[in-house]
């Protein structure tokens, strides 16, 4: 297992006493298509950890990778103006979550950013997230990941 991965399990094991399953691809699981295609899952199962900046703080949308996060929807949710929310970039991704773009799990980041929870990902029995890196995958049920994240449910889907 590549190290990240399996510092990732580790700190999960560690920090919430859960044992995961991380499955390895070597074809990568970096999108969304991609990490369904390699799982035999659905793309909408896919739980893909997003990080935006709301007026400058960090935020981390756990989306559902059959949707597309709503920009507008977010701003509302966390009371901002829409003008004031965008993607991080790849260095506040790090620097807040620990992990790298393609790899960025749901929970065990960095610092204490809110996370919110795409609420269409509650649809499925199992859902897939990354695992440290951008060929690691991990399933779990929502309800357990979103309590795992400390993840607020939301309507953040376009």
């Amino acid at each position: 297992m590549h190290p990240r991965a399996e510092e990732f399990a580790s700190r999960v094991r560690e920090e919430y006493g859960v044992d995961i399953e991380v499955r390895e691809f070597p074809e990568g699981t970096k999108t969304a298509a991609a990490a369904a295609e390699a799982v035999g899952c659905e793309t909408g199962q896919i739980a893909s950890s997003l990080v935006f900046e709301v007026d400058g703080d960090p935020v981390v949308v756990v989306a559902s990778g059959a949707n597309r996060v709503s920009e507008e929807k977010l701003a509302a949710r966390l009371g901002a103006a829409p003008e004031r929310v965008s993607m991080a970039d790849a260095e506040t991704v790090r620097e807040v979550t620990g992990w790298s773009i393609g790899g960025v799990p749901p929970l065990c980041h960095a610092a204490d950013p809110p996370v919110l929870f795409d609420e269409s990902l509650t649809a499925y029995g199992t859902v897939w997230a990354a695992a440290g890196t951008p060929t690691a995958v991990f399933p779990l049920d929502p309800d357990s990941l979103a309590r795992l994240a400390d993840a607020d449910p939301a309507d953040v889907a376009e």
